[in-house]
Formats: C-alpha cells, structure tokens, sequence
C-alpha cells in the first residue's frame, strides 16, 4: 500500500497508519510529507497543446518538447499560431522533472495569462491522480491528473 492508498484507507485524523515497506506506524505529518516526497518525485514538465478546456483545468496534449525553446519559455502560454511539433515516437522517462507524453487533465493553472483551446502551454505538474472526462458524450477517458501546484497535488494525493 502506497503512502496515498494509506491516506485514502484512514478515517480517523488523529489515528496512526502503518506503512506497508517498514511496518511501522506513520503519523499524518509524515504521511503529508512522504506524499509530498512521492509528488516531487513523479513531476514533469508539462509541454502540449490545450485539447480542451473544462471545468477546473485543461485537458492537454502533452509531448511538444519543441516548445521548451527561448522566447517560448517567457510565459506558461504561448499562443496556438507558434510553429510547435510533437515527436510520435516519444517515450516518457521515469526521472523527475521529465518530459510528459500523453494525454492529460492539468488543474491548479495560474490565472494569467488565461490559455485558450489549441494555445500551448509548458509548465511543471505534480502528480494527483486519475482524471475521468468525456471527449464525445458517449466516451469517457481516464487520464492522469497533474497540478501544477505542490500543495494542490499534495492535498488531492491525500484524499
């Protein structure tokens, strides 16, 4: 059981939870912390074209590593008229700090400048889980979940 299973598992806010790789009881600080250890170590850069815009956050395509190019490193936000390409046959490093590929939901996002669909935006993301959304009404996805806010990713981790 992972540090976040534990949090999800436990109800009681003062209670101890045990850590299944040592055995040992784990109080709610170090459980916050060790979540906020495993969020730093999954972070990547967010580099990708906003697919869609939904109710808090975006859904975007992430693998542009064109895009992580002076002046377009200035801002979050590039606008979607920017020359930007996607290598098909990217793989995405398990390393921190690590491009992502893929398909993703992307909350916690600065309030300026705000990205509109097909803009591009590159930006670090932490982790928080699985995102479910529908494309077309009668097709959900599931995809990962990234806050470009620690704490965010930290609290949503947690739950």
């Amino acid at each position: 059981m992972t540090p976040v299973q534990a949090s999800a598992a436990s109800s009681t806010p003062n209670s101890t939870i045990s850590q299944a790789a040592t055995g040992q009881p784990l109080n709610l600080s170090e459980l916050s912390e060790s979540v906020r250890a495993e969020c730093i170590r999954g972070r990547r850069v967010i580099c990708g074209k906003v697919l869609e815009i939904v109710k808090g956050g975006l859904i975007v395509e992430s693998g542009y590593t064109s895009l992580l190019r002076p002046p377009l490193t200035q801002s979050w936000v590039a606008p979607a008229t920017v020359a930007a390409t996607r290598d098909p046959n990217a793989i995405e490093s398990t390393e921190p700090g690590a491009v992502c590929v893929g398909t993703i939901f992307l909350t916690d996002v600065p309030r300026s400048p705000v990205p509109h669909q097909f803009d591009y935006v590159t930006i670090m993301g932490y982790p928080a889980g699985i995102y479910s959304y529908s494309p077309v009404p009668s097709i959900t996805n599931e995809v990962r979940r990234f806050s470009a806010g620690l704490e965010t990713a930290v609290n949503l981790n947690s739950k």
